[in-house]
């Protein structure tokens, strides 16, 4: 009897081992942490649900977003998986990865899941809650050289040197009407804000976007705004991109627009510190692309950018202007003025100036 016994438990061991080892090489080694006792039960269960983990639920099935929710339980995200549509079968998705210990670490987060894929791939999917798009900035008043040094950080894995480049020869559909320049480049027509783009995107796909962020903020009323101005689209980004760059404090847009307006008309040079800061280019010094303060030599280098030298508006945009840049070009103030300068306070406001005797009387004591 004790022989028979013991043939019997060395017999159900080799069952045992047999249905472990069988287990291990469909779903692969368990989790260290699970006793023999839960080992074998779940080991039966898996073994018995193959249908439920290695088939799809559903091969022509699209993706959709599911969230994990910060410190779900494993049961509510397996029921709320099939729930979607995207597994077969909640309990047996549950026991999967207890088995294997991916329920120690799913991720918090949004994903794409496809019922398409099996759901032991699923559960491996739901390791890493790497977001599949990201979110690129462009701020108001940036030139393209910054837009582009801010790629890394944001997610996109575009080389900050390829980017310029491209953006300086990409030939692009954008709202201009017959007034770009041969050859020109983006600069200016990168429109300011967030865009959510697929993580993997290129050079062209960000560029388009955001281009077309411009186009979709070129309402038939700032058009129209332009025209009666006298300046074409290209013009007014040119314009705007100066107004940008000019003002610190948002609401004094307007007014500024209307000093270089007033120069403009009179004849007078635009005599703007920004377009000689675009001409003067890196400073590695002090580690920006905007040199300030400038000195008297930087206000005479030789660039058509510079309006110091050089009446009328430069060739390009030099920097990408926001909405309301743009609309204090179509619709500027009324106003006498010819001068401004910063007020001394160090609130970014400025004092504006009839005459150059006045704007001298401005400075700061």
């Amino acid at each position: 009897m004790v022989l028979f016994i013991c043939v019997a438990a060395a017999g159900a061991l080799w069952v045992l081992k047999g249905l472990q080892d069988e287990v291990s090489i469909i779903y692969g080694e368990p989790a260290a942490e699970l006793n023999p006792l839960t080992r074998v039960f779940y080991s039966a269960r898996l073994l018995t649900s193959q249908d439920k983990l290695l088939l799809s639920k559903d091969s022509a099935g699209g993706e959709q977003v599911f969230e994990i929710r910060q410190g779900e339980s494993v049961g509510s995200v397996a029921y709320r998986l099939e729930n979607a549509g995207l597994v077969p079968q909640a309990d047996s998705f549950r026991i999967f990865l207890i088995y294997s210990g991916l329920d120690r670490s799913l991720q918090a987060g949004k994903y794409k899941l496809s019922p398409a894929v099996v759901p032991v791939e699923i559960a491996r999917q739901l390791q890493d809650a790497t977001p599949a798009e990201v979110i690129f900035a462009i701020l108001p008043g940036w030139r393209l050289e910054e837009a582009a040094a801010s790629l890394p950080t944001s997610g996109l894995t575009i080389d900050p040197d390829a980017f310029v480049q491209v953006a300086q020869t990409f030939l692009i559909d954008h709202p201009i009407d017959g007034g770009s320049p041969q050859n020109t480049s983006l600069e200016g027509f990168l429109f300011p804000r967030e865009y959510l783009l697929p993580r993997e995107a290129g050079i062209e796909q960000v560029l388009a976007a955001a281009v077309s962020g411009l186009n979709s903020a070129m309402t038939t009323d700032l058009e129209a705004g332009f025209r009666v101005q006298g300046l074409d689209l290209y013009q007014a980004v040119t314009l705007a991109s100066i107004v940008q760059r000019e003002a610190m404090v948002e609401a004094e847009q307007p007014m500024i627009a209307s000093v270089f307006y007033n120069r403009l008309a009179s004849g007078m040079k635009l005599d703007s510190d920004p377009t000689a800061q675009y001409a003067l280019g890196y400073n590695s010094t002090q580690n920006t692309w905007w040199t300030n303060p400038l000195t008297t030599a930087d206000l005479q280098i030789d660039s058509p950018y510079n309006t110091y030298l050089y009446p009328g508006l430069p060739p390009t945009p030099i920097s990408s202007p926001g909405l309301a840049a743009l609309r204090a070009v179509a619709f500027p103030a009324s106003s006498p003025y010819y001068y401004f300068r910063a007020k001394c306070d160090g609130s970014g406001q400025h004092s504006f100036a009839v005459t150059f005797e006045e704007h001298l009387n401005n400075a700061c004591q």
